[in-house]
């Protein structure tokens, strides 16, 4: 079958006559004005897989939409994916649905720790990363990935500054695995050393693992912490989603794969009162992603792969700019600290460019680290073009 990644969605303007309740808002498309290109929020152009699309089809046609539950066949159909694609045997009754992975992150914090605790993480990382402790009366505590050193290498986890940054009161480390924003598949070398570190000091983790499904590189896998180093299975809560791997974001289904049943109880206690029941729409688009949509995904990874190619190439005639190749799905983080084309300009680097070219990219500072961008290459080939010769007017100096 062939799947249609080139034709624009038009995402911002109704068709004629269209009701303002069939203009189907959204934050990527609708948060700025109609000049604007946005290669920001991490959701993808494109329509989702046409087995996800009839499966909703049919559910909305039933008309009822009551509470719902998760049905045998969703456990089933995702334990079959993790022995396929991760050689990892997971149970059905590890599987905690709900409604997205960053719920989980606070709930988490929740659930393991206690007020002062220490929660820590890495950066650059996704903004909401930052905020858990904050939110949950927690003490942030976070420690910095190794820049590249030298044009072609890759950002690396920096096992000293991780360990400089543990304290008696940290209790809970948040992983990101592959990456986001590098889009770095971690090596098993440096795995290691986290699972080394995490079991020393006896911490507890989450590892955020939505972007595996989209590794770039021929020939790649992921490995799931936890079955990678079953040691840690016992202190490790690991998330899925099919949001970014076939465009569900709006959906809201997530799964905490917990295998240590002590852990899997006090964090189903927590969700008691905080989260609603799974969208019953987003249990049905879940099954019919991970039981017929893999053929859709690999034809994505080839258009992704071909669009990491253009922006690698583009970025080469931008002077001052530093880009890792990301190894995993479809976001880029762009290095400007030294871009030739922004000297001199007042502003983050991500303002600028709002404001000269009319191109959204997310700002490099909530992800804790000013001065860089990140750009997602999740779009058909001719709006990325459009963006990246905007791009051109300002960085190729």
């Amino acid at each position: 079958m062939e799947f249609d990644f080139a034709t624009p969605v038009e995402r911002r303007h109704p068709e004629q006559g269209k009701r303002p309740s069939q203009q189907w808002p959204s934050q990527k498309w609708h948060r700025h004005d109609d000049r604007v290109l946005p290669l920001w929020v991490a959701d993808m152009d494109f329509q989702s897989p046409p087995a996800v699309i009839a499966a909703l089809r049919a559910r909305v046609e039933h008309g009822v939409y009551g509470y719902g539950m998760v049905p045998d066949s969703l456990r089933k159909t995702l334990c079959e994916w993790s022995a396929r694609e991760y050689g990892w045997a997971i149970e059905p009754e590890w599987q905690l649905w709900l409604p997205g992975v960053v719920p989980a992150l606070h709930l988490a914090s929740l659930a393991l720790t206690e007020p002062g605790d220490g929660v820590l993480t890495i950066t650059p990382i996704y903004p909401p990363f930052l905020k858990v402790a904050e939110r949950t009366g927690r003490l942030p505590q976070r420690a910095a990935m190794a820049p590249p050193q030298v044009s072609g290498e890759q950002w690396r986890l920096d096992i000293e500054a991780l360990e400089a940054a543990v304290t008696p009161r940290t209790r809970l480390l948040l992983w990101c695995h592959p990456h986001n924003p590098t889009g770095r598949v971690w090596r098993h070398e440096e795995l290691a050393a986290l699972a080394e570190l995490v079991e020393r000091y006896d911490l507890l983790l989450v590892s955020d693992e939505l972007h595996c499904d989209l590794l770039l590189d021929e020939g790649a896998s992921h490995r799931p912490l936890a079955a990678a180093f079953p040691e840690l299975a016992a202190r490790t809560i690991t998330l899925w989603a099919p949001s970014k791997t076939f465009n569900l974001a709006g959906l809201t289904t997530a799964c905490a794969v917990i295998e240590n049943e002590s852990l899997r109880h006090r964090f189903a206690a927590a969700l008691r009162g905080l989260m609603p029941d799974s969208n019953v729409l987003g249990l049905v688009a879940a099954e019919a992603a991970y039981a017929h949509g893999d053929p859709w995904r690999r034809a994505l990874i080839e258009v992704l792969r071909g669009h990491r190619r253009t922006l690698v190439d583009r970025v080469a005639a931008w002077p001052g700019v530093a880009l890792s190749v990301p190894q995993s799905t479809y976001l880029a983080w762009l290095d400007l600290r030294g871009a030739e084309g922004l000297a001199g300009k007042t502003g983050s680097p991500q303002q600028v460019l709002l404001e000269e070219v009319g191109v959204a990219l997310s700002d490099g500072s909530d992800f804790g680290w000013p001065g860089f961008v990140r750009l997602n290459f999740g779009t058909t080939a001719a709006q990325l073009d459009e963006a990246l010769a905007r791009l051109d007017g300002v960085l190729k100096g």
